[in-house]
């Protein structure tokens, strides 16, 4: 049996409209630039990778957890350098109008829309969104969305300290949306303007950071590896000098092999105490750490950060699980989602051999009895066969057909996805089954 990875985005974007992964936003009106839709599937593929994230991160001693407000006060921003700083510089073709990043673009060569080769002098674009907050409209009421989630863990660090009375090192974890005005958003739903970040701040004693970031390394890889990734699609691609942010003493990203080509999914850095000096410096509270193990001495913590882009490991997650088998065949080319039990949208399918009462009863009694544990669906519309394939391409680990000789042995047939290979079962004896091969 030949087998392909998934070749070009395009065929991904189809297979998630086709089978209700991920829609157009606003479709219907025409849509609205690189913004999408989780359908039921996908947001069913998404909370299982939070969920899988949230226990990672926080059923642990030193992690908790926090949801902090998207809005918040405008100076937060005025601190993180954010209102000053975070911008791209941008070029417009004079031609199209079309917009481009300066630093992914050669304006030596002709604007890819229209072929002119008269661009504008690059400016600062500032990617964060602004809106009104209260009933007077004016400078003074501006707020932001949030262009990470980061600040909220910030500015909570004492509260979180002293409330769960933690000790360093420790960790702040959040899930979370964040907005920012990109200027050449894509590749479906690799760069979108509004997306989810989850991100832990671990908090550390100034000259362990390094030690620090070595460990959570090791922590990261192994979770993508754990939730069905290849390692052989995953690559380091730490921050040279040039290339560290302002307030970094080190930062490496894990990458993953898309479609387009390597593109980073998380990063890993050590921000030294810029974050809390600066709210320190902008509030004029006092945010000093008080280490009483070390002689009550006080000073701001250094932060370790991870950050992984919920949607980017989504992404992902669909381009690695995407497999086209024996392609050309008509008889047996099938697309197959091989995603790991964990993650993947349903678990289990129950299948009635044929749509007639005498097997739909029974077998929707086995359904509701399999749901309570497991992420399932039933499914009686169209052959076997094309029901077969429809899960394939959901994802589904396994089918469990209810036929007619169940009736008389009160045993099912459950096919595997990935072999396709058929067994015959108890029904008694259905649900070690499911949990030896789910794996939970």
């Amino acid at each position: 049996m030949s087998e392909s990875n998934l070749k070009s985005m395009s065929d991904l974007v189809s297979l998630c409209k086709r089978r209700g992964f991920i829609f157009q936003s606003s479709e219907i009106y025409g849509g609205l630039g690189s913004c999408w839709d989780y359908a039921p599937y996908g947001i069913q593929l998404k909370n299982n990778v939070k969920e899988s994230w949230w226990k990672a991160m926080t059923f642990r001693e030193d992690v908790v957890g926090i949801d902090a407000s998207i809005f918040m006060h405008p100076m937060v921003w005025k601190a993180s350098g954010h209102v000053d700083g975070f911008s791209d510089p941008m070029v417009d073709c004079k031609s199209c109008k079309e917009r481009y990043r300066e630093d992914q673009i050669d304006t030596s060569k002709p604007c890819a829309k229209c072929g002119a080769t008269d661009f504008t002098e690059p400016r600062d674009f500032n990617l964060m969104f602004n809106t009104q907050m209260g009933a007077v409209t004016d400078s003074s009421s501006t707020v932001y969305l949030r262009p990470e989630t980061a600040q909220g863990i910030f500015v909570n660090f004492l509260n979180v300290q002293q409330t769960m009375r933690k000790k360093l090192p420790f960790g702040i974890a959040q899930i979370g949306k964040a907005f920012r005005n990109e200027i050449t958003p894509g590749n479906f739903i690799f760069r979108t303007r509004e997306f989810e970040q989850m991100e832990m701040q671990f908090f550390v004693k100034p000259g362990t950071q390094l030690d620090a970031m070595e460990k959570w390394k090791e922590v990261r890889w192994q979770w993508h590896i754990d939730n069905g990734l290849r390692a052989e699609k995953l690559r380091w691609e730490p921050h040279g000098p040039d290339s560290l942010a302002h307030y970094a003493d080190a930062a490496t990203d894990i990458e993953y092999e898309f479609p387009m080509g390597w593109g980073e999914m998380e990063g890993i850095h050590s921000r030294t105490d810029f974050d809390l000096k600066r709210h320190e410096e902008f509030s004029k509270k006092n945010l000093k750490y008080l280490d009483t193990e070390d002689g009550n001495k006080k000073y701001l913590p250094y932060v370790l950060e991870t950050s992984v882009g919920c949607d980017r490991a989504v992404l992902a997650l669909l381009c690695d699980a995407y497999r086209l088998e024996n392609e050309g065949d008509k008889e047996n080319e099938r697309v197959v989602m091989k995603f790991h039990p964990k993650i993947a949208p349903i678990k289990v399918a129950v299948l009635p051999l044929v749509k007639k009462e005498k097997l739909d009863t029974p077998a929707r009694k086995l359904f509701e009895t399999i749901q309570k544990n497991y992420q399932a669906e039933y499914d009686v519309a169209g052959s076997i066969g094309k029901r077969y394939r429809r899960q394939d391409e959901i994802g589904t680990p396994l089918c469990v057909t209810f036929d007619f000789d169940t009736l008389d042995d009160n045993a099912v047939t459950v096919r595997d996805r990935d072999t396709m290979t058929q067994e015959r079962v108890a029904i008694d004896q259905l649900d070690k089954y499911l949990r030896d091969k789910l794996g939970f």
